[in-house]
């Protein structure tokens, strides 16, 4: 498949093919866990929302997934509902149009936890690169040849970037560490991107 007309192949991804059904099945097993064990904790972040400000307790966006195709990433309401009413950017460091419950969601990465739908239906994995919005991913390829190399593996809930600077890192960095993520993805690195993950939510280091 083709974005913005360029090909997106790497024989090294096709190389691991074990691996990758391997991180398959890991994917499905651990969605299923996780999302049982963390549905009280949705019930109850989803009243405190719905207490806070109206408007849904999810949020789906856009997002691009494996080899450019698309899908709605959901995520549990962080933000007011008009957050983007003149038009889409990036979340600041304390971004005004987050709310209180929204601020506390993000520092402890529950608000990501609906995305385990995601992994469960193949659309995401729970580690690789994180899912940019079409329009993001098409001006930072014009500014970043190559920045649609990301789009080689699926998506990730938390990826080799996310726990190395995140949203404090740019978009040409962020490319160079999913780059080395693909071409060194293994199950100990996952393993390592997993521990560090659980580091960052305790911390809370890197949230918006």
């Amino acid at each position: 498949m083709f974005f913005n007309d360029i090909p997106i192949e790497d024989n090294r991804v096709k190389e691991k093919r074990i691996y990758l059904h391997i991180k398959r099945l890991f994917d499905i097993i651990f969605a299923i866990i996780g999302l049982i064990l963390s549905s009280p904790i949705l019930l109850i972040v989803a009243i405190l929302i719905k207490f806070e400000s109206p408007g849904p307790v999810f949020y789906k966006q856009e997002r691009l997934g494996l080899r450019g195709r698309s899908f709605q990433v959901i995520k549990l309401r962080s933000m007011v509902v008009d957050a983007e009413k003149n038009g889409a950017k990036w979340a600041d460091k304390d971004d005004p149009r987050v709310t209180k419950i929204g601020k506390f969601i993000r520092k402890t990465r529950i608000d990501e936890i609906p995305q385990l739908w995601n992994v469960l239906i193949g659309e995401m994995s729970l580690i690789g690169p994180r899912p940019e919005r079409p329009m993001f991913t098409a001006q930072f390829n014009k500014e970043i040849p190559g920045f649609i190399n990301r789009l080689q593996v699926k998506p990730g809930v938390t990826g080799w970037a996310q726990v190395n600077g995140g949203y404090d890192i740019t978009p040409k960095e962020k490319l160079e560490l999913d780059l080395q993520y693909i071409r060194n993805m293994n199950i100990l690195l996952d393993l390592k991107i997993i521990l560090k993950t659980i580091k960052i939510v305790f911390t809370g280091n890197g949230a918006r």
